[in-house]
C-alpha cells in the first residue's frame, strides 16, 4: 500500500522560527496554533516549555493527519524566575532592568509530532546568557531601536540584542533565537525526514 507523503509543518507563527527552519531547505506549512500559554501552579520553567511546545504541535494536528509537526517555546530563567514575552514597552523595560548583570537561562523546548501515529520525540536546549550591566538609557536606546516585545526575556540576540550581553554558550547557536536546528536535524532523520537525503 502506497503510503501518502508526508507534510512538515512549523506549528507557530514566529518570524524568526520560520526564518530558521527555512535554512534546512525543506518544503513545509505553517500554522498557527491555538494555544494557552499560562502556566500550572507550581510548573518549573523547563516543564512549562516542553508542555507548551507539544501543546502547540498537538493543537494544529487535527488539520494535518499525515505531518511531522514542529513546535517550540522558549522561556528565559534567572534567579528562579521565569521571564517570557513582555508584551508591552514598560514590561520590557522592567525585564531588562531585572536582567542586567544576571545570568540566564534561556531554555528552548522543542517537539516532533508526527500525527501520522501519535508518536512524539521532546527535548530541551538550555543557552546560558550573561547580560551586560545595562543602563536606563541603554535600554530605552535598544527598545526604540528593535521592540523586542515578543520574545522571552526582551532581547533579540539575533539582532542589536547581542549588545546587550557580556557572552553566552550552548549547544546550538539556533536555540537562542527559538528553533534548536541541531537536535530538530535528528528528529527528522528518526522520524523519516533527512535534510541531508
Amino acid at each position: 500500500m502506497h503510503q501518502p507523503p508526508v507534510t512538515l509543518v512549523l506549528a507557530s507563527t514566529s518570524p524568526y522560527r520560520r526564518e530558521l527552519l527555512s535554512r534546512l531547505g525543506l518544503p513545509f506549512s505553517v500554522a498557527s496554533p491555538d494555544t494557552d500559554e499560562s502556566p500550572l501552579p507550581g510548573e518549573a520553567a523547563e516543564a512549562l516549555a516542553l508542555r507548551l511546545a507539544e501543546a502547540k504541535a498537538r493543537a494544529v494536528a487535527p488539520a494535518y493527519p499525515q505531518a511531522l509537526i514542529i513546535g517550540s517555546d522558549q522561556v528565559a530563567i534567572a534567579n528562579g524566575k521565569i521571564y517570557g514575552k513582555p508584551g508591552t514597552h514598560e514590561r520590557a523595560v522592567a525585564q531588562l532592568q531585572e536582567l542586567s548583570g544576571q545570568s540566564v537561562n534561556f531554555y528552548t523546548a522543542l517537539c516532533l509530532y508526527d500525527s501520522r501515529n501519535d508518536s512524539r520525540q521532546i527535548c530541551g536546549v538550555p543557552t546560558q546568557v550573561k547580560f551586560r550591566s545595562l543602563s536606563n538609557s541603554e535600554i530605552e536606546n535598544y527598545l526604540a531601536r528593535e521592540p523586542a516585545y515578543n520574545c522571552a526575556g526582551s532581547a533579540k540576540s539575533e539582532g542589536l540584542g547581542i549588545a546587550l550581553l557580556d557572552s553566552l554558550s550552548g549547544d546550538d547557536p539556533n536555540a537562542l533565537v527559538g528553533l534548536p536546528l541541531i537536535a530538530l536535524c535528528a528528529m527528522l532523520r528518526q522520524a523519516g525526514m533527512n535534510p541531508l537525503a
